[in-house]
């Protein structure tokens, strides 16, 4: 029961980014752990957005704060490293490979492979690192899909924001921002009601294409069944003029055989 406590609590001591025991642990604003260096890298990358976030709940600081080493969190993974006991293994990585979306919260040069992307947070996510999507409930309301390497695409170059709205007027995707300036007073809905508009329309083509497919494909039946009895009708006319052709000769041999012997009885009297 000991060891089971002792592998429980191993868990505290991991950083959620690197997966490994705490190296030099510092904690943010938020109440989270991490490597200095594991959390650093991160931040570095959103040095151009000046805002900084948490990678486990995402609670985001403005300046970046400044990180302060947590002596007592230190000192318990020494212990915990001197009971020679380590953290437990993690889960078999799969790693990115070409053609796959890596996550974007792992470090290093090898990164695990993303299972979903977040539409809100605008990251993909492995599966360790998806995890706060379902624990915390401020994920609760972030739309997540299937990992796509094309995430940028859904996003607003001008604003930065998702394209969740359709501009009919211009026919083609805006942000909510996009509404309230350049868009404003165009006929507009949601991207979601547009595309079920789309489906739709596409679903009743390709039904009108199918209906003509078919109307042409009983033309074409009916055409080659006239073809058909065409050639049956042909061959019935010839057959029909052959026998009166027939009949006709039979009919005639007796006068020809007559005037056959007519014209011989002539010629031996003449003789």
């Amino acid at each position: 029961i000991a060891q089971q406590g002792v592998l429980l609590d191993q868990d505290q001591f991991c950083c959620s980014v690197c997966l490994d025991l705490l190296k030099e642990p510092v904690t943010i604003p938020c109440g989270h752990s991490y490597c200095r260096s594991c959390i650093e890298d991160c931040w570095d990358q959103d040095v151009l957005k000046g805002v900084y976030s948490c990678p486990q709940c995402r609670e985001t600081f403005t300046p970046r704060p400044n990180l302060r080493k947590n002596n007592m969190l230190a000192e318990l993974v020494e212990k915990l490293k001197k009971t020679g006991l380590q953290a437990a293994p993690p889960p078999a990585l799969c790693y990115a490979g070409p053609g796959d979306v890596a996550c974007d919260f792992c470090t290093g040069t090898r990164k695990q492979k993303a299972l979903m992307s977040c539409l809100v947070c605008l990251a993909s996510y492995c599966e360790t690192h998806l995890q706060p999507h379902y624990e915390f409930p401020g994920f609760k309301k972030h739309k997540l899909v299937k990992a796509t390497a094309q995430l940028q695409e859904k996003i607003c170059s001008h604003h930065d924001k998702l394209l969740e709205v359709y501009c009919r007027t211009d026919q083609q995707c805006i942000c909510m921002l996009c509404t309230m300036d350049e868009h404003k007073g165009h006929d507009t809905v949601s991207a979601a009601a547009e595309r079920t508009e789309k489906q739709r329309q596409l679903g009743m083509s390709q039904q009108k294409v199918q209906q003509r497919f078919q109307e042409r494909e009983k033309e074409l039946k009916e055409l080659q069944q006239a073809v058909e009895s065409l050639k049956v009708s042909i061959v019935d006319q010839r057959r029909h003029t052959s026998s009166l052709l027939s009949s006709s000769q039979r009919e005639r041999e007796p006068d020809l055989d007559f005037e056959v012997k007519g014209v011989s009885t002539s010629s031996h009297d003449h003789d």
